[in-house]
């Protein structure tokens, strides 16, 4: 096969990823949520558990109108939604879903181009707050830009202890590198980069930049539409992101309890589908944050704890 249709066959598995996995993870953010808290609407739409709840929010985003403000930049406003989902895409073409190259570009620094990419969120909070011309959606914002750049520290560090311990910098080989008794040592890491990723995405209990009892809906005040459709497709796509980073990094990847690789992508895909289940389950579970619980968690908790988890792998690896 030639190489270029190669690339092509594995860049278009991306894309069908990046547009069925997310609306996976909605469907049952949906039923997970219902049981939880006991809501009967998602259970209705289509008869048999609500099948169709999915389909019906899809049609209700098309049939909105698209209302742009005034007074907003309207090509910065019209590109915020864009901006807020390509990150993502480019960091599912590096994820490895199994051995033998089952990955769409491997590169041999996987996790500084995922770390790298994966900051470039902020900017179309900031695309999307500043253009709106509101200040709701200025507020919503300035509090994501701290947020985020406070919770990238954190989540930098948990992940470079991990590469640090595997010796390598590409996502494939520290799976390759990853060891069961990993779950104890670097058990610490993957709390912090799982907690800082939840804080990335902005998902409950981190989601002051929203806070619409105060905000009205943040920086996303004014999008409708299909515009505001593509900002919560961008929150799904970010669990499923963060899900298979730590998957990846933590968890063993496509690394299960039998010698048989030709399963490993089932092995991936069952972890991430668990650790995004988990995401749903803190969003039922617990409150949100004040802004000043959010920055003191991250400054005095997360921060300094990541620290030590890199002096701990260093200490290791020296020993070793």
């Amino acid at each position: 096969m030639p190489s270029w249709l190669e690339l092509l066959i594995r860049v278009l598995a991306v894309v069908a990823a990046f547009l069925t996995l997310p609306l996976i993870v909605g469907q049952t953010e949906h039923k997970v949520m219902a049981h939880m808290q006991g809501r009967l609407g998602p259970m209705y739409a289509g008869a048999f558990h609500g099948w169709a709840q999915l389909v019906a929010d899809g049609i209700k985003f098309v049939q909105k109108e698209d209302v742009t403000p005034r007074e907003a930049d309207r090509t910065v406003f019209r590109l915020a939604p864009i901006v807020a989902l390509l990150p993502y895409l480019l960091v599912l073409l590096v994820i490895p879903l199994g051995p033998h190259g089952l990955v769409a570009q491997p590169l041999d620094i996987g996790l500084f181009f995922v770390l790298s990419v994966v900051g470039i969120g902020v900017v179309s909070v900031l695309m999307a707050a500043w253009s709106s011309a509101n200040k709701y959606a200025l507020l919503g914002g300035l509090r994501a830009a701290a947020q985020l750049l406070g919770y990238e520290l954190p989540f930098v560090l948990a992940a470079a202890s991990v590469a640090m311990a595997a010796g390598t910098l590409s996502l494939s080989g520290i799976v390759h590198a990853w060891q069961p008794w990993w779950l104890l040592w670097q058990f610490p890491a993957m709390l912090i980069f799982f907690v800082s990723g939840l804080a990335e995405i902005r998902r409950p209990p981190f989601d002051m930049p929203i806070a619409e009892s105060e905000l009205v809906f943040g920086y996303m005040t004014e999008y409708t539409g299909l515009r505001f459709a593509f900002f919560l497709l961008a929150e799904y796509v970010g669990i499923v992101v963060i899900a298979a980073l730590t998957t990846v990094l933590f968890l063993g990847g496509w690394r299960g309890p039998f010698a048989d690789d030709q399963l490993g992508w089932l092995w991936t895909l069952m972890k991430v589908f668990a650790v995004s289940f988990v995401i749903i389950w803190l969003r039922v579970s617990y409150p949100r944050l004040r802004e000043d619980q959010l920055q003191r968690l991250c400054w005095l908790v997360l921060v300094p704890l990541a620290l030590a988890q890199l002096l701990v792998t260093a200490a290791v690896k020296l020993a070793w």
